[in-house]
C-alpha cells in the first residue's frame, strides 16, 4: 500500500449568457494573466460542485446566480498548465447586475458573445458548447 495516487483537481466554470452577452472575468494571476476567462475555480473540500460554482461566481464578479444546466465535464492533463484538472461547467441563471472583479479577477464584464475571444484555458470550447445548449433550452 505504498503508492500514492495523484488525482486531477476538480474545478467549476460558470457560463452566464444574458441579452447576447457573456459574463467574463479578466484574470489577475498566472496562468493567462490579463486574459478573459469564465468565472470559476477550484472546488473546496466538503463542497458540492453546485455550491462551488455559486461561490466562485460571487467571489469573482460580486453577482449571484444559480446553476441551471450542466454544459459538460471537461478533463485532460493539459487543460491547466498548473496541473491536470477536471471541470464541471454550468449554465447559470439569475438577475443580471453590474459585475465587479474580486478575488483573483482583476475585472469582470458582460462581453458581447461575438467578441468573447480569445479566452484562457479551454474556455472557448466550453462557451461554444454552452451557446449550443443555451439556444436549445431557452425556447
Amino acid at each position: 500500500m505504498g503508492s500514492r495516487y495523484q488525482n486531477p483537481a476538480l474545478t467549476v466554470d460558470a457560463v452566464w449568457i444574458q441579452h447576447g452577452r457573456l459574463l467574463l472575468v479578466r484574470r489577475g494571476r498566472a496562468p493567462f494573466r490579463g486574459m478573459w476567462a469564465l468565472p470559476g475555480g477550484f472546488v473546496e473540500q466538503r463542497e458540492t460542485v453546485e455550491a462551488a460554482v455559486v461561490r466562485e461566481l460571487r467571489e469573482e464578479t460580486g453577482l449571484s446566480a444559480r446553476p441551471w444546466k450542466i454544459v459538460g465535464v471537461y478533463s485532460g492533463p493539459d487543460r491547466d498548465p498548473r496541473k491536470p484538472s477536471t471541470s464541471v461547467a454550468f449554465l447559470m441563471r439569475g438577475r443580471a447586475g453590474r459585475p465587479r472583479g474580486g478575488d483573483d479577477a482583476e475585472g469582470a464584464e458582460w462581453v458581447l458573445l461575438s467578441a468573447a475571444r480569445p479566452l484562457a484555458f479551454d474556455h472557448e470550447r466550453i462557451v461554444r458548447d454552452a451557446v449550443r445548449l443555451w439556444r436549445r433550452v431557452r425556447r
